[in-house]
């Protein structure tokens, strides 16, 4: 068992600094199925054992129940962990299934509100704004950011599936320290905008599902027959039916690569995220999920794999050749509007 500590890394200009790798919770109370409570608070110890630093929720996970969950582990380790987490996605009274995104003013005061009586804290590292509601000008949304920033009750901005556009007019408004976008060997769109954008701008990106929500990892090969009935999963059109074969047959260069250095898929699929640093010149902090101590380790570990200039290359075309769209709805990803 290795107690090697991750690299540091700084988000923004004058974001904070985190470990090279955060940890998506997500999975520790909603979406992915049942979960072992006490394993992932173990995790969460685990990961800052290893040099994690960065936490990652949102009040849409659960409705508030996951920061409910982090609570005590943050609050215990309050001066040693980056708190990120987010706001946009509301839920209808009665309707606890269904989701609206909101960027107007007075919801995201009532959102910051509830989430620091959540989290059990007096200010949030990074917020996010989740969503884009294309109905609000982002200069308006990123202004109200900006003055909880500067009422204290949050540090640093965050933005998720934004298109580059709409990140230059949003860090015309405040500085933006982290973008957070799905990124991937089977998830690329946003090099087309947003990371050129990103670079140019000093924003970090932080890749959220670096390991395709699993299937990047071989642990399930179609998931309406592999995965429990509770996981979102066997919602996503590249998990089930003929995608899901297809895509099955992608990873055959990835199990190729991770032969060759004795890993596992998993850690080849997050060397490449890691090396997305170095080919596109800037900062990459992924974000995988894990509710377990040994995934943690596994994942960490894959930040000192360096992939050779040979096996990007053999890598390479895999994207392109995926089927199926990451969501059913792509409207409300920056893919949607660029």
């Amino acid at each position: 068992m290795t107690n090697s500590k991750i690299a540091k890394a700084r988000l923004g200009t004058d974001g904070p600094e985190v470990g090279v790798q955060g940890l998506g919770c997500m999975g520790m109370s909603f979406a992915y199925g049942p979960a072992d409570a006490e394993e992932a608070r173990a995790t969460l110890e685990r990961a800052l054992e290893l040099g994690v630093t960065l936490y990652d929720t949102a009040d849409a996970y659960g409705a508030g129940e996951n920061e409910k969950f982090l609570s005590p582990f943050f609050t215990a380790h309050r001066d040693e962990v980056v708190i990120a987490t987010k706001f946009a996605l509301s839920i209808p009274p009665g309707e606890p299934t269904k989701r609206v995104i909101r960027n107007d003013a007075p919801y995201i005061r009532q959102a910051v509100e509830a989430s620091l009586e959540r989290l059990g804290i007096d200010v949030i590292d990074l917020y996010y704004m989740h969503r884009r509601d294309v109905n609000v000008p982002i200069e308006e949304t990123v202004g109200v950011m900006a003055e909880l920033v500067r009422e204290g009750k949050i540090k640093h901005l965050g933005l998720s599936e934004v298109t580059g556009g709409e990140l230059r007019a949003a860090q015309g408004v405040h500085p933006i320290a982290a973008v957070q976008s799905e990124w991937s060997l089977f998830s690329r769109d946003i090099e087309s905008g947003v990371v050129p954008a990103a670079r140019e701008l000093g924003v970090a990106l932080v890749p959220y599902s670096p390991l395709g929500r699993g299937f990047l990892t071989g642990s399930f090969a179609n998931a309406e027959q592999d995965l429990t009935a509770g996981d979102f999963r066997r919602h996503q059109p590249r998990f089930t039916g003929d995608n899901a074969a297809a895509n099955g047959a992608l990873l055959e260069p990835v199990r190729a690569v991770a032969d060759a250095h004795g890993v596992s898929l998993g850690q080849v699929a997050l060397a490449w995220a890691q090396q997305r640093a170095e080919v596109h010149g800037l900062t990459v902090v992924p974000i995988p999920g894990t509710t377990k101590r040994a995934r943690v380790e596994e994942n960490t570990a894959a930040t000192r794999i360096v992939l050779s200039d040979a096996e990007l290359d053999l890598l390479e075309p895999i994207a392109g050749k995926v089927a199926g769209d990451r969501y059913a709805d792509m409207t409300f990803t920056s893919a949607g509007r660029e």
